[in-house]
């Protein structure tokens, strides 16, 4: 039976702010290629240099990337007990940083205050926030989601990234680090089972899948390719980390023309999250 519902993808690049290389890709396969979002690390080395992109391309659909690991805090640490050192960093190792916010429920105040202090300072910068999601992934923990769910209207939440990445279509279409994806798909696979409910309820937007999860640092032109030929009816988010040095090739990947002209023959439309609001017209 024939459909006409639409393929439709989110592109976005993680990490904006970082640094200026990231920040220069990120403009470029806007411009040039296919990303239609950016995800800002509002205290990141080059975050005034994002935010100044930001304002200059509106069409940009820009969120907010929670940093609660391998980052640099808003508040001091006088004011987030236990969670960053006096150099106002977090912990640089995810595990050890996601066990202390499970079991130490003592933190849970200094988190809520520091991603309160995060949306704080995105706000100032007067950018429509476009979607809302982690560093590492650190959204879909636990402790951190049920802050993110209990204080969604007050942080303005209207969409946030569900990274659930299908295994059987990635070992299709891409091979090795099999542990790595298999174990990542696992792990994932059940946050993301946790989180969806709660987001519809409160009719925050997500995507019905995610890609870039298993192919952490490595996607391709091979990859996109083979990926947007196998996509179906629906709605998607597609996520990489492109800069000028160690992702330079995601870079290229994005600013592809044989990947333009695939997504123009599917008739795959490209939309930030702002264009999946309830009730948005896309423009």
């Amino acid at each position: 039976m024939a459909t006409d519902a639409p393929i439709r993808l989110v592109v976005t690049g993680d990490d904006f702010g970082i640094s200026r290389g990231a920040n220069e890709a990120i403009l470029r396969a806007h411009k040039e290629g296919i990303l239609t979002s950016a995800s800002l690390m509002i205290n990141g080395n080059a975050a005034r240099d994002a935010i100044r992109i930001a304002k200059e391309n509106p069409s940009l659909g820009v969120g907010l990337h929670i940093t609660l690991v391998q980052g640099r805090s808003s508040l001091k640490p006088s004011e987030t007990l236990g969670l960053v050192d006096q150099r106002f960093q977090f912990d640089d190792n995810p595990v050890r940083a996601g066990l202390r916010y499970f079991f130490n429920r003592s933190l849970r105040q200094y988190l809520r205050q520091e991603i309160n202090a995060q949306v704080a300072e995105f706000r100032v910068t007067g950018i429509p926030m476009d979607h809302i999601n982690g560093h590492l992934h650190f959204h879909l923990h636990p402790t951190i989601f049920g802050l993110l769910k209990r204080h969604a209207n007050d942080w303005g939440i209207r969409a946030m990234r569900v990274t659930e990445d299908p295994l059987m279509l990635n070992l299709r279409i891409a091979g090795g680090r099999y542990f790595y994806r298999c174990s990542r798909a696992l792990i994932f696979g059940r946050l993301a089972g946790r989180t969806r409910t709660s987001l519809a309820r409160r009719r925050i937007v997500q995507s019905d899948r995610v890609f870039g999860l298993l192919q952490d640092g490595r996607i391709t032109e091979k990859y996109l390719l083979r990926l947007l030929s196998e996509l179906w009816p629906g709605t998607y988010e597609l996520y990489a980390h492109p800069d000028n040095d160690d992702h330079a090739h995601e870079t290229e990947a994005l600013c592809s023309p044989r990947v333009r002209e695939l997504i123009e023959q599917r008739k795959i439309q490209l939309v930030r999250y702002a264009d999946l609001y309830p009730g948005k017209a896309r423009e």
